[in-house]
């Protein structure tokens, strides 16, 4: 019996832990049912390194942005040359962007600048816009709020462990909320929760590759195959067979990442 296909919707194929064997990594994925996976470039420098990763597999695409804890540390994107990026044919994404204040607060002003250039980004090209969000749920609230008000843009909310508000804050926008491995830890229950109030067909799955592997091997190297782990628990959160929850995650991706759909890219 065939493997149910599924998406990983984020990982990082080009981090030194996963560049090592990074051929059998995937190939682990697609026997696992990961069939296409997104890895992200987190510093525009390193963009030349993940496209080349994406047209090295056939499973893989990229997306790009300035990683919000790099944010004081890079240069600041523009608009023009994320929207550059989006002619390749297997860039699908901006981002991942975003706030985070946990380790980095002091360079939040820079960090919502940040966010927004690469929200205008995600208006220009119709593609959607990944957000890293840690401790800052009501300015990450209030500015994709703020923007989506001045025009719309698609949206997921990259390895989704925030707040209830937020979420609803999200969802009433038509983004997206993407399940990692932190919401297959035990001690996640409230977080499972979040999601299963959410409609099945505004969710993702991701690893978030090589961090937040799901049981049984949390704390070790994550990698794309672990996708359909962090699935498995997905599907008992909103009560639904493995198969369905898979078919309706790859769907809802196909939505969202419309360049990645089969039968769209060059």
């Amino acid at each position: 019996m065939s493997v149910p296909e599924i998406v990983d919707s984020h990982c990082h194929l080009d981090f030194p832990n996963l560049a090592e064997d990074r051929d059998d990594v995937v190939k682990r994925a697609v026997a696992a049912g990961v069939r296409r996976m997104v890895t992200i470039c987190t510093r525009l420098r390193n963009v030349a390194q993940v496209r080349a990763i994406a047209e090295q597999y056939p499973e893989v695409y990229w997306a790009a942005g300035t990683h919000p804890m790099h944010a004081a540390d890079e240069p600041m994107a523009t608009v023009e040359e994320l929207v550059a990026l989006a002619e390749h044919p297997k860039f699908v994404g901006i981002g991942e962007t975003g706030l985070d204040y946990h380790y980095t607060a002091e360079s939040k002003a820079v960090q919502q600048e940040s966010l927004r250039l690469h929200i205008e980004a995600a208006r220009r090209t119709g593609l959607p816009l990944i957000i890293h969000a840690r401790d800052a749920d009501a300015d990450m609230a209030r500015i994709l709020s703020e923007e989506h008000a001045a025009g719309a843009y698609t949206c997921v909310m990259h390895c989704f462990s925030s707040g209830r508000a937020l979420a609803e804050t999200a969802l009433g926008l038509g983004f997206y909320l993407s399940m990692s491995g932190i919401a297959a830890f035990p001690k996640s229950a409230e977080l499972r929760e979040i999601f299963a109030a959410a409609p099945l067909d505004r969710i993702l799955v991701e690893t978030d590759s090589p961090y937040l592997a799901p049981p049984p091997h949390r704390g070790k190297r994550c990698e794309p195959a672990y996708t359909a782990l962090t699935a498995q628990k997905g599907a008992e959160t909103f009560g639904v067979s493995y198969e369905d929850f898979a078919r309706a995650t790859t769907a809802n991706f196909d939505r969202l990442f419309r360049k990645a759909a089969p039968g769209a890219a060059a």
